[in-house]
């Protein structure tokens, strides 16, 4: 693999260059962050950065025209937002996403999701508005066992923040199954058999055609009685109206930081299920992103310049 042609060196950056440390000199940076006119001509791009959470309308809007780009670097975990113009890039593009960026973030808020919804925190929250003192008895995580569906960077990055917390035992489940340092990892076919077990089950898993609408309803039926269901994946990894329908009858409770659709509309009714703790999609939107996403891009254009291997590859265009 060799470094951009002189005709393609233009880098287009969601972020000011002189904001990011550690750049490498010799190519042309461009800032775009998803607005109306671009920066240049797409033409001449060569290494394109995908604005982070601005969907994927703008995601993929430049992507046509990019007909010398050679590596598309997301700022997520994911890549489905960008998957929809995958078609449009010519043969041997670079598809590379954001792993380290998140995983902190992300399993943070998936352990906040799960503490807060077994304390009862938005009762708590409800009855300081209204000025009145809500004593209870209430779950804890300690004794609980918990199953990660999604064992990747992130899934493993919850599992190390459960680990003070004297769960019961943590359950790993991935695309197929292997041994970790933690202990084995499930496959997902084994589902059927794990979820019945399981007081917590944590999604972490990317959004893909094997994952859409996983959480349907044999997989709700599946889990037990008063079991939390949280996500920090994708939204559509969960059937909405099977999930509705497990809330409403009051069966499973759920901790969700995206939903299917996103954003949710007023009026939906997800918002106003008993037992639901919802957070507008801010697993990664913390203080931990910029430091960590400044120094990817870092870390790949340095490689890219130098003509070496980008890290993250997800898939080349073919």
């Amino acid at each position: 693999m060799t470094s951009a042609p002189a005709s393609a060196t233009d880098i287009w950056l969601p972020f000011a260059a002189e904001e990011v440390d550690g750049l490498p000199e010799g190519l042309n940076y461009r800032f775009w962050d998803g607005g109306r006119e671009y920066p240049a001509d797409p033409s001449d791009c060569a290494f394109y950065v995908v604005p982070y959470m601005k969907g994927p309308e703008v995601a993929v809007r430049p992507l046509e025209a990019m007909r010398s780009v050679q590596v598309v670097q997301t700022l997520s975990a994911g890549i489905d937002h960008v998957e929809p113009g995958l078609g449009l890039l010519p043969a041997g593009v670079r598809l590379c996403n954001a792993k380290g960026v998140h995983e902190a973030s992300t399993a943070e808020l998936a352990l906040a999701l799960v503490l807060a919804s077994l304390r009862g925190f938005p009762g708590f929250v409800h009855g300081q508005d209204k000025e009145e003192w809500r004593s209870g008895f209430y779950p804890a995580l300690a004794d609980k066992s918990v199953l990660v569906v999604g064992y990747g960077s992130i899934g493993a990055a919850i599992e190390d923040r459960l680990a003070p917390f004297e769960c019961a035992r943590v359950v790993r489940v991935a695309r197929s199954a292997r041994a970790t340092a933690r202990g084995p990892v499930h496959a997902i076919d084994e589902l059927p058999v794990l979820l019945p077990e399981a007081d917590i089950v944590i999604l972490s898993t990317p959004l893909n055609p094997s994952t859409q609408g996983l959480v349907g309803p044999a997989f709700l039926a599946a889990m037990r009685d008063g079991a939390l269901l949280v996500n920090v994946a994708r939204g559509a990894v969960v059937d909405t109206e099977a999930l509705l329908s497990e809330l409403e009858s009051g069966r499973l409770r759920a901790a969700l930081d995206v939903t299917d659709p996103e954003p949710l509309p007023a009026g939906h009714p997800l918002w106003h299920a008993p037992h639901t703790l919802i957070t507008p999609h801010v697993g990664g939107s913390t203080s931990a992103f910029l430091p960590r996403a400044k120094r990817l891009l870092a870390g790949q254009l340095t490689r890219f310049a130098a003509g070496e291997p980008v890290d993250n590859l997800v898939l080349t265009t073919g």
